[in-house]
Parts: C-alpha cells; structure tokens; sequence
C-alpha cells in the first residue's frame, strides 16, 4: 500500500493513538524517517490492555506494523517491551517477529512508556525538548493503535477498546475485555461484578497520571485504557484529591531544596533542562533571572516521579509545573531548544525508578495481580454516548441526526479539516440526542 492509500485509510477509521493523548494516526506518517518504535511498555503499572493484544492478538498488530512500515519506507520496527512482558511472551532482545520488526527489551523501570525515554532507550537518539519524534527519524506507534491500523487497511473502523479492570476488585472482575466505545461504565461494571468500596476511587489511566472519574456518568473513550478502583488513602491517590492551589503553597513553603526531585527526573536524566527544585524555588518568592526556568515547564511530561518518589517532604513539583504549564499555554509560551547538542546523565543507569519499587513506593503493589485476560464479552448496553472530541485537536462535527438508524461502523462524526477524527457508532440503534459536543445512540 502506497503511504497516501494508508494515510486515507487510518483517516476514514478514526485511528488515533490508543495509548495517550489520542494524536489522530493519520498526521504521524511523514516521508524521511527511518524507524518504527512500537510502544508495548504498558508505562503505569496495573495496566495489561497491550499485553492482552500482545498476547493473543500479535499476528494482527504485527500487520499494522508492517503496512506502516512498507508504505513509509522504514528501515526497521522495534517492538519495545519491559523484561517482565519478554519473560511473559517468551520473547529474547533482538528476536526477529515479522520482516522488519524485532523485539527491544527495555529494563523494568518507570516511565519507560514516555515515548522520549523509549525513543532514547531503543535508538540513543534524544528528540530535543519541544519538538516532535519525527525530527529524530521515528514515528512511535502503541500497540493497539497499530492493531486498529491493520483494521483500518481492511476498511474497519476504530468502534472497540481493550480495557483492563483492576485494583482492589475480585478475581473474577478483575479481567482485560473488549468492549464498544461509548458505554457507560456503570454499565460495565454491573456486567462484571465490579463493586466500588466506599474508601475507594476510581481512576481512568495508570495510577500515576489517572483521573478519578465517577463511574456513574463516565463513558469509554478511544483513548481508555484501564480502569483502577483504589483506596483513597494510598500516595497514588492522596495527591489526586489535593487542591491544586494548596500544594503549590505547602510545595512555596517547605522545599527543603535537597534536589532528589531533579536528579531522578526522567527526561533529565536524558538531557531535558528540567529543574523541578528550581520552579519550586521559584514560586517560593525567590527572583530567577533566567525565564527559562519557567518556560521548561511546557517540556515536563507530568510522570510523577518527583512528586511520588522523589520528594522527601511530600511536595509536588509536578503540580507545580501543571500550573505554569497551564499558564503558559493560555498565553501562547513554550519552551524553545537552542539547537544544543543534547546528552543523557552518565549516572541516567542507576537512577532510574524500578517498577517494582515505584508500585510499593505508591501503594499499589498488592494490586500488580494478572488478569484474566478475557477479550470479547458477552455484554450490551442499553444506550452510548460518543463525544466528538476523543483525540487531539479539533472536534468531529456530527454527522446524523435525532431518529437516525445506524449500524456498527456508521460514520456519525466527520473529522474537521486539519487536525482531527472520525468517529463511528459502536453499536446498532436509534440516535436519541446530537449536539457539538456529542452523539447518543439508543442500543437496538
């Protein structure tokens, strides 16, 4: 398939980057690259929606893999994974898996799933603060968003999601299934058995950078990966329901400037010039003279690792940089490289974060429990709800209306021009409600 065939075809299927912040796929396939990381590192812990496809599902995501090798004309595809996923799968580092893609086994560290930190660990190239992998020859792709590009080649659209149930639930709710986007989560929880302990949250994503959602009105979206119940009383979860405005006052007033957060920081330990110690010094009162400080925060990837573990005083620098990023971002600022030529900590090996030390670290260690990986369920809900902004960039604009009929696979969002995604119902029905913000869909 040529690259503007594929293009047009990821395009038509909604695909977008299944595992983050949902960049449409279609915009990722520039000419002038060289290589393929295909991103299996399940970053946070509890999560195994891409192990499951891994899993069960490898011959199919291998396609996609392919066909977006051969259309953009890639040299190579590393398929990165932890050392716990290789020994899981029977996988060896540099294990041939199909024509062009082999395997990368990556140490058990956290947040080994930042494609910045993958694209350093499988290649030693350093993509400069702000600017995009592409610059670097390479195009990272999630295992699942590469599972729905060998659908989409087949004239399938994105309508389903692998998710994993987990944290403190019973073994028998606790699963990875495929489910349809747009689905109330209630809805999924009742099917399972899942049942939500009055001292417990729930997070969607990771237990680092997931939002406590309320299960009663939340719906499955194309970038959902996992849904966590949790106690509200562990470290991954207190800072969640911290005011914001608060932390950054006891972060101003008790920094004790030890510098652990910076030195265990991930992208600098790669190079980045983030300085977490320095933008708490800053919002402590203390003059910088240097504007950059603050202006890197738009670089910071929001791991965590600081605030976590790194801290000894129970501060956040993460927090911290999230204000100033927002501010900066209302006023149009970032962080601007000055063509540097940029190089990792010599001492990056032995201070890295290990998996199995950040989990006891927040408190979810008695929870790293495999699921039953389950896939397909037997479960229909009664109605869904599809919003026209799943992805980065601009909304879809509804594409049916009140009474419709639809089918499984009907566009009923067309993307805008320029950055955008299609979207498609996910199950037969009647369209109940259309507005700019979204679809409902009556389950026939």
């Amino acid at each position: 398939m040529i690259l503007n065939d594929l293009k047009k075809a990821v395009a038509d299927a909604g695909v977008v980057g299944a595992g983050g912040a949902g960049f449409p796929t279609q915009f990722k396939f520039n000419e002038g690259l060289d290589t393929l990381v295909i991103n299996g590192a399940e970053c946070e812990p509890l999560i195994f929606s891409d192990y499951y496809i891994m899993k069960k599902e490898m011959e199919q995501m291998l396609d996609g893999a392919e066909q977006v090798i051969e259309a953009m004309g890639l040299k190579i595809g590393y398929l990165g994974i932890k050392e716990h996923t290789a020994e899981r799968l029977g996988f060896t580092h540099g294990q041939k898996l199909s024509k062009h893609v082999e395997v990368h086994v990556l140490p058990n560290v956290y947040p080994m799933g930042d494609e910045i930190i993958l694209i350093y660990e499988v290649t030693k190239r350093i993509v400069a603060p702000g600017s995009l992998p592409f610059t670097q020859g390479v195009i990272v792709s999630n295992v699942e968003t590469l599972y729905n590009v060998s659908n989409a080649v087949k004239g399938i659209p994105v309508t389903d999601k692998y998710v994993t149930i987990g944290g403190k639930v019973s073994d028998r709710a606790r699963k990875v299934v495929k489910v349809p986007i747009g689905i109330p989560v209630s809805e999924l929880f009742d099917y399972l058995g899942v049942v939500v302990p009055a001292d417990c949250v729930v997070l969607d994503g990771g237990p680092a950078m997931g939002k406590i959602i309320d299960p009663k009105t939340y719906h499955i979206t194309k970038t959902t990966k996992s849904f966590l119940i949790l106690p509200e009383d562990i470290p991954a979860i207190t800072g969640k329901t911290t005011d914001p405005s608060n932390m950054v006052r006891r972060s101003s007033s008790t920094c004790c400037q030890c510098s652990m957060c910076t030195d265990m920081c991930p992208r600098a330990l790669i190079g980045y010039p983030l300085k977490p110690h320095k933008i708490v010094r800053t919002v402590n009162g203390q003059i910088t003279s240097n504007p950059q400080d603050y202006l890197v925060a738009s670089v910071c990837s929001s791991c965590g690792v600081c605030e976590l573990t790194a801290c000894c005083q129970g501060i956040s620098p993460r927090t911290v940089y999230a204000q100033v990023k927002a501010s900066l971002a209302k006023n149009g600022l970032r962080y601007q490289h000055d063509g540097s030529e940029l190089h990792a900590d010599p001492d990056r090996e032995y201070r890295m974060l290990p998996s199995d030390r950040f989990m006891a670290r927040i408190g979810v260690a008695p929870y790293d429990i495999m699921p039953e990986l389950t896939g397909v369920i037997d479960f229909k809900a009664t109605s869904i709800s599809m919003p026209m902004r799943q992805h980065v960039g601009k909304p879809a604009s509804p594409a049916v209306n009140v009474g419709d009929t639809v089918k499984v696979g009907d566009l009923i969002g067309k993307a805008a021009d320029g950055i955008s995604a299609n979207i498609h119902a996910t199950v037969n029905g009647v369209v109940t409600a259309v507005s700019e913000q979204g679809v409902e869909i009556k389950c026939s």
